[in-house]
């Protein structure tokens, strides 16, 4: 799979993504990552890409011909315009879903604003995707995009050592994933759930999903209208509704006879 980054700080995503898992799947010729430096496209002195806003206001924005002369280069390259990625927090949010499809591409280009953005012209003409990591203010899109590019890339088949890690993390079926332990079996009191050491994988499943569905539960209610449920995994979600609302029940049941004997 093919990664085409246009930034104004290449060494910024050669640096992050040119290590560890990223490192090796270049090595290796699973995913190549390639940069262009929007500002070898500049067409005024010392390389300025950038200028005030017309209708005033603060900031600089990156002109449209620097970003459309780069975006054309890239488009030479292949048989078909790529898909482009403008990284912006006005743009659809980047969940697992997204990654899934952008990893179904051969080909895929980041374009990364800086300053106030990006002359709306040039994203008019190469933009096909707005996409955004959350609802916060970066200062450019450059740590989103190696955000995109780790999720996607770990998608591609043999960047990850065990395929099963790229299916059963964190958001499979839309749940969270189950808590991970290794050795020692004891520390500072705490040990391993004794289900793990039984070798009964079975039980173990059983365990993990419902692992997976107490943390999701818990932490992140909003992914089960659009997770993946079996029957029992429902009855198992019914049952923890039912114990909060007994939990609740007997809060309050303390409450009220506390105040009661206060009261006498």
């Amino acid at each position: 799979m093919n990664f085409h980054v246009l930034t104004l700080f290449p060494d910024m995503i050669r640096q992050g993504c040119g290590v560890s898992i990223l490192g090796r799947a270049q090595e290796k010729g699973y995913i190549q990552i390639r940069v262009t430096d929007i500002r070898d496209y500049a067409d005024r002195k010392w390389g300025r890409i950038d200028d005030y806003p017309y209708g005033g206001g603060a900031g600089l924005v990156i002109q449209a011909g620097p970003v459309c002369r780069a975006y054309e280069d890239i488009c030479k390259e292949y048989e078909e315009p790529p898909r482009v990625i403008y990284v912006t927090p006005q743009g659809r949010v980047f969940d697992q879903t997204m990654a899934e499809e952008f990893a179904r591409c051969e080909n895929l280009v980041f374009l990364c604003g800086h300053y106030e953005g990006v002359d709306e012209r040039a994203l008019e003409r190469v933009v096909t995707d707005y996409v955004s990591i959350g609802d916060y203010v970066l200062t450019g899109g450059e740590l989103p995009a190696m955000v995109m590019i780790d999720a996607i890339s770990r998608l591609v088949p043999g960047v990850l050592n065990n395929q099963e890690s790229a299916t059963f993390e964190s958001f499979h079926d839309n749940l969270l994933e189950y808590p991970q332990y290794t050795r020692p079996e004891i520390y500072e009191d705490m040990r391993v759930p004794e289900v793990l050491l039984s070798g009964h994988h079975a039980n173990i499943e059983r365990w993990r999903r419902e692992q997976s569905l107490l943390r999701t539960w818990q932490r992140r209610p909003d992914l089960l209208e659009n997770a993946t449920l079996t029957k029992e995994d429902r009855r198992y979600l019914a049952a923890l509704e039912e114990q909060e609302a007994e939990d609740e029940k007997n809060v309050l049941l303390d409450d009220s006879q506390e105040d009661s004997s206060r009261d006498m």
